[in-house]
């Protein structure tokens, strides 16, 4: 994040805000507040380039995708560094989160938008196809509105703006005030690989630019972040009849089996838990393990959290929380689960020996579901288990939440594993692994219940993207026109006995 503290107005009347680092503390840059007027011009210059930016074919937008990645391959250190001064992660979690990540959907998108949004020919049932011919064309909604997070500033910005323009559409992107400069990279990027003037802008602000964004006249919002904004941009979006994605919170439910591996189960439930300290919003937040093997899997899982190392500077392995409300909800959590009883057998505190928003890897066991660390999202390096009698129980306590992201299960028999995954009320599910459905570009992802609406990545996320407008050819020239008036008794009672035989008998069935 940054630590934000506001500023005096510049010359330009606009709020500011200063940044300093959630690791070190120390100043990072400044931003100014983009107001509603400067949102609504930025939506009006996006609409007149859309309709040229439009009418490239896609393999032409392509091109752009291509010039952007090699600039992203040769500013590989510029990304790094400012994703890590904005964030306090490992510089490793950067690479793969924001650097391998962000290619691989320049990447995949450049090479099958033109496949994914290409007119279809739909073959239609019945006697209606001696008389019409259909045709599906994917049409670019307009201006798209792009509201990213502070978790992944960098690929949670980059991903869907990269779905939006390859689409066809202009985007006016939104990054997070906590983390700004990874989002204004964004920006750069495209703008270096040559995209044309305001196809995308990029404005900084805090949640009243967001919600004028919302109200600016655009035809989608791709909103990332809480669930209570959430709401409120639905609400926004609503009011106009225009459609939004909502990728929102998680408390991802982990199952471990009692035939699992349990080496494997606990390499998985560390990594699921602390990745990005633990801020990602299908993050490992509650394991349920069979009694008969759980033992032997808290064990493991705490000699691995002993060998996490945490830090700010050179080799670590957890960095820091990205800002302090964040460290305030976590620490209200574990405050909670003491209060009722949880036993914590590691971490549990403000990291003593690091001067920023550092929170230690923490296991917790003897939890239930009266604390508020297994019903509300936590958002940080906390891994709470929870015995279980057996798989019945895990699947009953995985689906009472209010969440529906992500989720995992894991067992020696991937069958059962995928009979399991298809109980459990979640957005998706991974098999023997943590939750990796986001970085699988063909794999939908969205979430269930109070984690979003809709689904993003893939061909449904790059569709949703467009209209699927229909356009019904009438083989006949129009001809059947002429038949239409005058209505009469005479007719009704025909088309009475042709509804009869056609589902009323077998063989009218089977012509239709």
């Amino acid at each position: 994040m940054a630590i934000l503290t506001p500023l005096d107005s510049g010359a330009s009347g606009r709020r500011r805000l200063a940044l300093a680092s959630p690791a070190t503390l120390e100043p990072i840059g400044e931003i100014e507040i983009h107001t509603a007027a400067d949102v609504d011009s930025a939506v009006a210059r996006a609409r007149k380039a859309q309709v040229d930016w439009a009418a490239l074919p896609i393999s032409e937008r392509a091109r752009f995708m291509y010039r952007a990645l090699d600039v992203l391959l040769a500013r590989q250190e510029d990304v790094l560094k400012t994703v890590i001064q904005e964030t306090g992660k490992p510089r490793t979690e950067a690479l793969q989160m924001e650097i391998f990540a962000v290619g691989d959907a320049l990447n995949y998108y450049a090479k099958n938008a033109a496949a994914i949004l290409k007119s279809e020919k739909k073959k239609l049932h019945g006697l209606t196809r001696f008389m019409k011919r259909l045709r599906i064309v994917h049409r670019p909604l307009g201006v798209v509105g792009v509201i990213s997070p502070w978790n992944g500033p960098f690929v949670l910005a980059m991903n869907p703006v990269i779905q939006a323009l390859m689409a066809g559409n202009t985007a006016v992107l939104k990054p997070s005030e906590v983390t700004p400069f990874s989002g204004l990279l964004v920006g750069e990027i495209f703008a270096e690989a040559g995209l044309p003037e305001d196809v995308l802008q990029v404005l900084t602000g805090d949640g009243e630019t967001g919600a004028a964004l919302c109200r600016a006249g655009v035809d989608k919002v791709a909103f990332t972040g809480s669930v209570e904004t959430g709401r409120k941009v639905a609400v926004a979006c609503a009011e106009q009849l225009i459609p939004c994605t909502l990728e929102l919170g998680g408390k991802d439910a982990m199952i471990v089996c009692d035939d699992a591996n349990i080496d494997y189960a606990a390499a998985g439930a560390v990594a699921g838990a602390f990745m990005n300290t633990g801020q990602y919003c299908c993050g490992t937040e509650r394991v349920y393990v069979v009694e008969s093997v759980a033992d032997a899997f808290t064990e493991k899982v705490v000699e691995r959290v002993a060998q996490l190392r945490q830090g700010a500077e050179g080799e670590f392995d957890v960095g820091a929380i990205f800002w302090p409300r964040q460290l305030e909800i976590i620490e209200e959590h574990m405050a909670d689960a003491r209060s009722r009883g949880a036993r914590i057998l590691a971490g549990g505190r403000r990291n003593p020996d690091l001067e920023g928003l550092f929170y230690e890897p923490t296991v917790v066991v003897d939890v239930d579901h009266t604390m508020q660390l297994m019903r509300e999202e936590t958002f940080g390096p906390i891994l709470p288990i929870m015995r279980v009698a057996n798989e019945e129980e895990a699947i009953e306590r995985a689906n009472d939440s209010d969440y529906g992201l992500g989720g995992s299960v894991w067992t020696r028999d991937n069958a059962k594993g995928v009979r399991i995954a298809q109980r459990m009320d979640s957005g998706s599910i991974c098999v023997n692994d943590m939750t990796m459905t986001y970085g699988v570009q063909e794999a939908p992802f969205g979430g269930r219940k109070a984690s979003g609406i809709g689904q993003v990545n893939g061909e449904t996320g790059l569709r949703g993207y467009c209209h699927a407008e229909p356009i019904l050819v009438d083989r006949r020239g129009g001809k059947m026109s002429e038949g239409r008036y005058p209505y009469s008794v005479k007719s009704d009672a025909g088309l009475q006995k042709f509804i009869q035989f056609l589902w009323g008998t077998s063989l009218g069935r089977w012509l239709s």
